[in-house]
């Protein structure tokens, strides 16, 4: 194969070590991404705050540690069972800041419009989007605004990053986590991703499920201030729980072990996964996170969780093991253990 032939692709993915000359309109959100990710993308950039490796950067600006994040969202369809690509836009970012415990301050907003895009509809995500923001307590200060030919945009995209203030004194990421850390989800799982399928008029799938769309910076700021060491969060968005977790093994270089019937999942949820042939653990959230904490506070975070209404569906589901490969295995109820891996591609693109 030459260079110029090496392409991404979703069913065949190029092995660690070959470099891309393209990428697919619809690149995965598993390990197609992660090569993209580590072969093109951090070398170009690299930096020591890329090298934190989380959801959000924290830079240390003259004693004032603050969290800085951005994300694109290009969701399928705009409008969806419990909210819109505003709503979306806004709780994701919020929650990127919430994942290093900052406290969010400032929004950015940038639109894609397509040419003709209905204003009534631009207008109704516009709200969902401020009123997500307004009531975290934050404020979209800045923005830009876009307008591309008919048939170029796919009606929306919405790119937000967001500044937080991070007032507490933990290191919270990967390289906080440690052996013997126990594993816990604040919810189910599995609720955005089965709310879109339902939304997709072309599957002629329904469901009653909504998506899980919400803001955990209230949860996250509520465990700080109870003194809880959290080591690590990370939000279960696109490749959802399996592929955080093994995202953050690998960059922390530690085993970790997960119990299938531990794992949160709604009877509805599990249903559309078996009809469709999904895996809920590898299904996109949009309001759930996964916590590392030590040991001895696990009991405590779980009771400070299903105290609030974002986690009382809070679980816990599995134990950091010991430094390694970053190998992450489930455990099922008959004792048998299987390794857990990123999906070559997406599941369902156009997701977040």
């Amino acid at each position: 194969m030459s260079q110029s032939d090496k392409t991404f692709s979703a069913a065949c993915p190029l092995p660690i070590g070959q470099y891309p000359h393209a990428v697919m309109a619809h690149g995965g959100g598993g390990r197609l991404m992660q090569q993209l990710l580590e072969l093109l993308v951090r070398p170009a950039l690299d930096n020591p705050w890329l090298e934190q490796r989380h959801d959000s950067a924290v830079l240390d600006c003259g004693g004032t540690r603050l969290a800085f994040t951005t994300d694109a969202y290009v969701v399928k369809p705009l409008q969806f069972p419990g909210g819109d690509i505003g709503k979306l836009a806004a709780c994701g970012t919020l929650n990127d800041l919430a994942m290093s415990g900052a406290k969010p301050l400032f929004l950015s907003a940038a639109l894609v419009i397509e040419e003709g895009f209905p204003f009534d509809t631009l207008r109704t995500v516009l709200d969902s989007l401020n009123a997500a923001v307004k009531a975290a307590g934050a404020a979209v200060v800045t923005g830009d605004t876009k307008v591309v030919e008919n048939g170029k945009g796919d009606g929306l995209y919405i790119t937000t990053s967001g500044i937080g203030l991070v007032e507490h004194g933990l290191s919270i990421g990967p390289a906080a986590i440690r052996p013997g850390d126990a594993v816990l989800v604040s919810g189910d799982i599995g609720r955005h991703g089965v709310a879109i399928l339902s939304a997709r008029e072309s599957l002629g799938f329904a469901t009653t499920v909504e998506s899980d769309c919400a803001d955990l910076s209230g949860l996250v700021g509520e465990l700080i201030a109870a003194g809880i060491e959290i080591r690590c969060l990370r939000d279960l968005t696109r490749g959802g729980l399996a592929s955080a977790v093994l995202e953050l093994a690998r960059d922390a270089k530690l085993d970790m072990e997960l119990i299938e019937g531990a794992v949160p999942v709604c009877e509805e949820v599990r249903a559309a996964c078996e009809i469709l042939g999904y895996d809920p653990l590898y299904v996109a959230n949009e309001g759930r996170m996964v916590l590392f904490v030590p040991q001895e506070q696990a009991e405590a975070t779980l009771g400070l969780l299903r105290g609030h209404p974002l986690g009382r569906d809070a679980a816990r589901i599995g134990s950091v093991i010991q430094a390694g490969a970053g190998r992450v295995s489930l455990r099922n109820a008959y004792g048998g253990q299987r390794i857990l891996d990123l999906l070559s591609g997406e599941q369902l693109p156009r997701i977040c």
